[in-house]
């Protein structure tokens, strides 16, 4: 019972944790290479993919359990080849050397994206 009384009372505490959690406040640290950087460089990659292409592109969020160490060099960014198997479009942020540690040497990772919608052509009713 007396559990039960303190889940109750500490849910809210919990939910105003993660109606606060944003990918902003994962920035990079002298070790870690933050969430909110990766997902610039994608949308730098796609604001000019966006710019030359006919197809246009949202970045959505990478996922928030990456942690991988702080890049050594400046990031890199492509689209995610077709031969890495994954079944949606993504950007591919890379990093080939990362600052010395214990864990990796490179990595890359993958933001979605998703194509915008296209908006109504004037003098035609969408479908």
């Amino acid at each position: 019972m007396l559990r039960s009384i303190l889940f109750v009372a500490t849910l809210p505490a919990c939910i105003l944790c993660l109606t606060a959690w944003s990918i902003e406040t994962y920035r990079s640290t002298e070790h870690k290479q933050g969430l909110s950087e990766i997902r610039e460089e994608a949308r730098g990659f796609i604001a000019q993919e966006n710019a030359s292409g006919h197809e246009q592109w949202n970045v959505l969020e990478p996922n928030a359990k990456v942690l991988v160490p702080r890049c050594a060099v400046p990031l890199q960014a492509q689209w995610t080849p077709k031969s890495i198997g994954r079944s949606k479009p993504s950007v591919m942020v890379v990093c080939p050397a990362a600052v010395p540690n214990a864990v990796m040497k490179r990595w890359d990772v993958h933001v979605p994206v998703e194509r915008k919608p296209h908006p109504p052509q004037k003098g035609k009713h969408p479908s």
